[in-house]
């Protein structure tokens, strides 16, 4: 292994631990923050506004973060993303020992800034790997969220009634998370090039924009995890009114997470062998099937089939969606044309976690399964769409 190959390498596993820690964070605000909304909100239909708050602070920030680590560099930006959390952990804590629901909103929106800086932490790993190995370095980044999947929701089950009142210890202690982060992404090698005066600016975004491998990689990111977003963000809610415990619930998303990140060791193979649009189509498959068993019943076996379907799909996109991204833009095009991803991304991550508050609370959940079907036909009717383009010049030439 040359050393070039093993610097790749390093940062790939040391940017994997990053994203251990960053889904550590997710994972326990996920299971947290719609339970803490409901306990301080003025009306129950405000329950998941924290978490719409998380999402909405991620896709007003992701492209200023993109820019920012642009001018300084990816390690020291995601260092800075670390930093926002710590601070937004203490903001959220002393939220729920005031009782303010809307300071919990503000810290939740804190929170969601450092986010958009954490969904960094699979580019920094593509954009320093050889062509050949950037689906694999993409794969073994977010397989570290496996591991934030297991610690995440067993965090918040021995935290969560640690201090007084409820929440609080579980908040305070996802500053420890951070500063893990900030370990390690300090010791990421990636050389920085700030770009001189003479330098190709590219293409304007509207243009990269136009092209259908861009719009569909964006399409397959964001709805599909946006979906994915829509079912998780009121699983816990649904179950609670199903009577079943918060430990069911903790289980559930725990294993949800699991699902979204185990196939990571494997995910950039299968892109490899069968190519990106067949593993964005299983993608699709996938998250079909979690709305077919999730309107099969209510039990705590059907939640866990269904979120586990989910997160296997959520994967299959988002993994093809990012690997279908990097083939659509030229180096000096990286930050724009991530960035608008990233936007779309959570700005579709809000819109669902919002009205999945709203349907869950007002229509039910078997109504929110339903809605997430028109927006999977999308996908479908996009993988669909670039298929048929690609296949016309082969046509031709053949």
């Amino acid at each position: 292994m040359s050393s070039a190959d093993g610097n790749v390498r390093a940062n790939v596993w040391l940017l994997a631990g990053c994203q251990a820690s960053l889904f550590t964070i997710n994972s326990t605000l996920i299971a947290v923050n719609g339970l803490a909304g409901l306990a301080l909100a003025p009306l129950a239909v405000l329950a998941t506004l924290p978490v719409t708050a998380w999402v909405v602070g991620a896709a007003l920030t992701t492209m200023a973060a993109s820019l920012h680590m642009q001018r300084v560099g990816r390690r020291t930006g995601l260092v800075h993303g670390a930093a926002i959390g710590i601070v937004a952990a203490f903001v959220c804590a002393a939220a729920v020992w005031l009782g303010s629901f809307w300071l919990l909103c503000f810290g939740a929106f804190v929170y969601g800034a450092s986010n958009a800086f954490g969904q960094y932490y699979r580019f920094a790993a593509a954009d320093a790997a050889p062509p050949e190995f950037r689906s694999r370095a993409v794969s073994y980044v977010l397989a570290g969220g496996l591991v934030g999947g297991i610690l995440g929701p067993t965090l918040s089950r021995w935290t969560v009634d640690l201090l007084a009142p409820r929440f609080a210890g579980a908040y305070l202690a996802l500053a420890l998370a951070g500063l893990a982060a900030i370990a390690l992404v300090s010791r990421v090698r990636i050389p920085h090039a700030p770009a001189s005066a003479g330098a190709p600016a590219g293409r304007p975004l509207r243009e990269i924009a136009r092209a259908p491998k861009f719009v569909v990689a964006v399409a397959c990111g964001a709805i599909g995890y946006g979906v994915m977003n829509f079912l998780m963000t009121s699983t816990p809610i649904a179950m609670g009114a199903c009577g079943h415990p918060y430990g069911d619930a903790a289980f559930v998303i725990s294993s949800h997470v699991v699902a979204m990140f185990a196939p990571s060791f494997f995910t950039g193979a299968l892109i490899a062998r069968f190519g990106v649009l067949a593993v964005l189509a299983a993608g699709a498959a996938l998250n079909v099937a979690a709305v077919a068993t999730a309107l099969a019943g209510v039990s705590v076996a059907h939640f866990w089939v269904a979120l586990v379907l989910l997160g296997v799909g959520w994967n299959f996109l988002y993994i093809g969606g990012t690997t279908l991204l990097l083939e659509t833009y030229r180096p000096e095009e990286r930050a724009r044309a991530q960035g608008a991803n990233e936007t779309a991304i959570f700005c579709m991550m809000a819109l669902s976690s919002f009205f999945s508050g709203f349907l869950v609370t007002h229509a039910g959940w078997e109504k929110l399964n339903l809605a997430a079907l028109p927006l999977l036909a999308v996908v479908v009717a996009a993988l669909v769409w670039l298929a048929v383009l690609e296949r016309a010049p082969r046509a031709r030439g053949a």
